[in-house]
């Protein structure tokens, strides 16, 4: 999930004099009521599961960073403390999110196993080994990372005794799984002591590079899914379903010291020995699963969770694959199902119980072959993008089992990230082929609808009727033909309101919340604020930035400059020649050119120093860290060539 985005933070000052969220409508309340009549929210079992072996927490669940700067704080979540969801929040997500809320040290198999759960969206567990401790999954936050292991040391360490980290495993690639391991460890004793860092085949590559190239978007896209820009609160944020929220600090980044190759394998990690199962293209690009025989403990990562996944998540990604990802589960049940008598993962709670786990496992690879032969059967039928879930009832599993619900991905979203895996992001009829983009259609619907008054008119009927959904689109287009229009603004802030109330997913429910946010101007500033350290960005390969560079490039004003601009990166021993003509600009990793326009002599430290902004360029050039032989006027205008994109771009707005 989230990697480059997290280093952005976008403050957004209140609006003076706007107006409150709305109240749940009655329509809002029917939905939350029928919900609740159908589905077993009183059930005790989960609530025991998350409790289960807890033996201490950090207290008000509050971590400042070296700094005083707050990394997490779960004060503001009181209002969880509520049985009874209120009316503006769908009693399962509610569910869902007092589940979350659970927080503190659990022991999971007796003097063996333990988690730290509820100071990030992730889950750190901590394996007793023979000599020393194994660490999967260290959080996202150097300093979330580094409380829970104060919190481990200080309650299990206290009573047992001191014992090295002996290795410390990275389950996936998305960095709420790494991101904090500086917090625990650091690389001067990995080096010294032997430690081994450990993760699945192709992580580093995936970890450093995935979403450097779009950041932007999705960064700004995570603000919304996240609701970082909601307070928290009944009417705000709740959770996001996968887990509470991100958390605030440093994201860091080890590279391994081994990978598990894509056929598996069984390791000895400090005389404990683990079987690893590649799950690599389920939820992350490089994943794994494994099991410890000598603990009857099954981690299933991020592969199984008590929610349904993205097979698309909302801030944008690449497509993922619903039917691989059924047949891993299915691997894993037919491998460790009967056998493990725990089941925990990278998010949530454990699941206790040979027969529970083996339940857990069907269930969940259920949902998502569901999620795929659905979307296939319809498809094959005839069924487009936004006919499928339409069509579609929820699968049966997902009304006896809380852990296949929609809290995080949807059924909904998912059949229609399936669909575009299959057939891309066309229908198939031609009228949506080449449809005119929202700013220059929407004044003609304005027009057809007799005006802006008719149209508002329309639309706030549809939400006094409850046909949320078509208020939006009516609403929308006001909107995008009239942006200054407030009544439209407020308007479909309300059908957004009441849409946000009605999700069971918590991404659905802030992109609503947080799309209402911005059209009434009541954004707060984003809750969660990332740095990436050095470590993380030096990981990032040389081509991957280059490419990056590339995406910035203003091809409309550059399409008459030719040339090759030459770099040399000394302290690296590494080349890269940038061929530009045409609008178009070529990294080529590796060559040295011949003849070039220009040659930049520039340490990749020092590009590091820019991409942490501890650098500008002009001064580096005066100073003479960077050094240009040839045109040096050419490689000026070529540099300059590369605006930064606004991160703050509009999304619920032209």
């Amino acid at each position: 999930m989230r990697q480059a985005w997290m280093a952005m933070t976008f403050p957004v000052l209140l609006a003076p004099g706007v107006a409150a969220q709305d109240m749940a409508s009655d329509a809002t309340r029917a939905a939350q009521a029928e919900l609740a009549k159908r589905l077993p929210l009183d059930d005790p079992k989960d609530f025991e599961n998350a409790s289960r072996g807890k033996i201490a927490e950090i207290a008000d669940g509050l971590i400042t960073g070296k700094d005083g700067g707050i990394v997490w704080d779960r004060r503001a979540y009181a209002f969880l403390n509520a049985e009874k969801a209120p009316d503006t929040v769908n009693p399962s997500l509610w569910r869902q999110a007092r589940l979350n809320a659970v927080h503190g040290l659990f022991e999971v198999v007796p003097d063996k196993i333990w988690q730290v759960r509820g100071y990030d969206i992730s889950v750190m567990t901590i394996i007793r080994g023979e000599t020393g401790w194994i660490v999967v999954d260290p959080l996202l936050s150097e300093e979330a990372a580094a409380a829970g292991w104060k919190l481990f040391a200080d309650t299990v360490e206290a009573k047992s005794g001191t014992r090295p980290i002996k290795a410390v495993i990275f389950s996936h690639s998305h960095s709420d799984h790494f991101g904090g391991v500086g917090g625990i460890v650091t690389p001067e004793q990995v080096a010294k002591e032997k430690i081994r860092i450990i993760a699945p085949h192709g992580f580093s590559e995936e970890a450093t590079a995935e979403n450097v190239l779009a950041g932007g978007a999705m960064g700004r896209r995570a603000l919304y899914m996240f609701g970082a820009i909601l307070a928290p609160g009944p009417k705000g944020q709740v959770d996001t379903g996968l887990g509470p929220k991100l958390s605030s600090g440093t994201i860091g980044y080890m590279e391994p010291t081994e990978t598990v190759p894509r056929a598996g394998a069984t390791l000895t990690i400090d005389g404990l020995a683990f079987d690893f199962l590649d799950a690599g293209g389920t939820e992350a690009p490089a994943e794994m699963v494994f099991y410890i025989p000598a603990y009857k403990a099954l981690h299933t990562t991020e592969v199984v969770t008590h929610n349904l996944h993205n097979i698309l998540t909302l801030r944008g990604a690449q497509v993922r694959d619903a039917l691989h990802w059924s047949k891993v589960i299915d691997a894993m049940l037919l491998k460790w199902g009967g056998r493990a008598e725990v089941a925990m993962g990278s998010h949530h709670w454990p699941t206790w119980g040979a027969g529970e786990v083996s339940t857990l496992l069907t269930h969940q690879r259920d949902a998502y072959r569901y999620v795929h032969d659905r979307t296939l059967f319809l498809a094959n039928r005839g069924a487009t993008l936004h006919e499928l879930a339409d069509q579609t009832a929820e699968a049966p599993v997902q009304a006896a089992d809380f852990s296949t619900r929609g809290y995080y991905g949807t059924l909904n979203h998912d059949m229609k990230a399936t669909y575009q895996r299959y057939f891309g992001w066309w229908d198939g009829n031609p009228a949506n082929f080449n449809p005119l983009p929202p700013e220059q259609s929407a004044p003609k619907y304005v027009a057809l609808a007799g005006g802006a008054d008719k149209l508002l008119a329309a639309g706030k009927a549809a939400v006094a009727a409850g046909d949320y959904r078509w208020a939006a689109e009516l609403l929308n287009k006001l909107v995008f033909a009239e942006p200054a229009n407030q009544a439209a603004r407020a308007a479909l802030a309300s059908a957004y309101d009441q849409l946000g109330y009605q999700a069971e997913s918590g991404a659905w429910r802030n992109y609503y919340l947080a799309a209402a946010a911005s059209l009434r101007g009541t954004e707060v500033a984003a809750a969660t604020s990332n740095g990436q350290s050095r470590s993380f960005v030096s990981a990032i390969p040389t081509p991957v930035f280059f490419d990056a560079l590339a995406t910035r490039f203003d091809a409309a004003k550059g399409s008459a400059l030719k040339g090759v601009f030459q770099f040399v990166l000394p302290d690296s021993r590494e080349a890269v020649a940038v061929v530009v003509e045409g609008g178009v600009e070529f990294p080529r990793y590796g060559v040295t050119d011949a003849a070039p326009t220009a040659t930049i002599t520039i340490d990749r430290k020092t590009l590091d120093d820019i991409m942490l902004g501890q650098a500008q360029f002009p001064a580096l050039m005066q100073s003479g860290a960077i050094r240009i032989d040839g045109d040096r006027a050419a490689f000026l205008s070529w540099f300059a060539l590369h605006p930064r994109a606004d991160p703050r771009f509009n999304i619920v707005v032209p």
